[in-house]
């Protein structure tokens, strides 16, 4: 295989998206870990990152797969390998096949049996049943779909504990209320994309104001989330501050992109969410390890 195939691969994945899913899954299993982990903890961290990064590599390459046709009409995703048929049905197909086996046998031989179902399931939803079926059928794909997207903490807390604990149901609701004011923004100033492509985003269905109103009702139900770390006691005041920052700032983006709509404001909303749910994490990281 030379260079180009192999970053055609690579592209393949979403690696960008998949560096966020495995931190949000680290931030599980640190969390699922009293104080400094052993290194038979760190050993199994570390085999369980490779594990979901390759299982979210191989949903994310079925998904490039199944949308290979719409890809090719939006100007966001038309570069893909699929899209542009650079890489063939069969090769995508082995690709992620292979990955997915391969991520399933590493977690269920050297992480736990329940840590690989789990990560199963979630490549079935996310790459099957939110791809295939709720995207090109209800505006609400986003929304139900999310909840494949919310689990990459439950996979991590479920690696190094072996169970699936209130804290870690926390951080799936964090994650899954925040992705659809994340993805709706994306949506308001790429609508044009997606009416071409035929997907029902909510912006298509029902129109920017709508959708400019369920982003600022959703920062605000998120904010709310972004408590219940401190509320249960899964962190101090260093991640309350944070939280209280970081959803000031998200719910300032969506009163604003609700009260006059700009793409360029859309963009800014969207962007911050990568912030904001990057640094809120980080934040309970570094909450996790500080004395005080």
């Amino acid at each position: 295989m030379n260079a180009t195939v192999a970053r055609q691969f690579y592209a393949l994945m979403k690696p960008r998206v998949i560096q966020l899913i495995v931190f949000c899954a680290l931030i599980g299993m640190v969390l699922a870990v009293p104080g400094l982990p052993s290194w038979p903890e760190v050993r199994v961290a570390l085999l369980a990152c490779l594990g979901i990064w390759l299982v979210a590599g191989a949903a994310a390459a079925f998904n490039c797969l199944v949308e290979k046709g719409i890809d090719a009409k939006m100007r966001r995703t038309a570069w893909r390998p699929t899209a542009k048929g650079e890489l063939s049905d069969r090769q995508t197909l082995v690709f992620s096949a292979t990955l997915c086996a391969l991520g399933s046998w590493l977690l269920y031989a050297w992480v736990n049996p329940l840590t690989m179902w789990l990560t199963l399931a979630t490549f079935v939803g996310y790459a099957v049943i939110y791809t295939v079926i709720l995207k090109p059928l209800t505006p609400q794909n986003i929304v139900i779909g999310g909840a494949s997207g919310a689990m990459p903490p439950v996979l991590g807390w479920a690696a190094l504990r072996g169970d699936v604990g209130p804290e870690a149901l926390i951080l799936f609701l964090i994650i899954f209320l925040w992705t659809p004011p994340h993805f709706w923004a994306l949506a308001l100033y790429r609508v044009e994309d997606y009416r071409k492509s035929g997907l029902p985003m909510l912006p298509v269905t029902h129109g920017n104001e709508f959708t400019r109103l369920q982003i600022l009702l959703y920062t605000i139900v998120l904010f709310a989330a972004c408590l219940m770390p401190f509320a249960y006691g899964m962190s101090s005041w260093t991640y309350l501050v944070a939280a209280l920052a970081l959803s000031a700032g998200f719910i300032g983006y969506g009163f604003r992109l609700w009260r006059e709509y700009s793409d360029a404001l859309a963009r800014k909303t969207f962007r911050f969410s990568l912030i904001h749910l990057s640094v809120l994490f980080a934040a309970l990281l570094l909450d996790h390890y500080l004395p005080f």
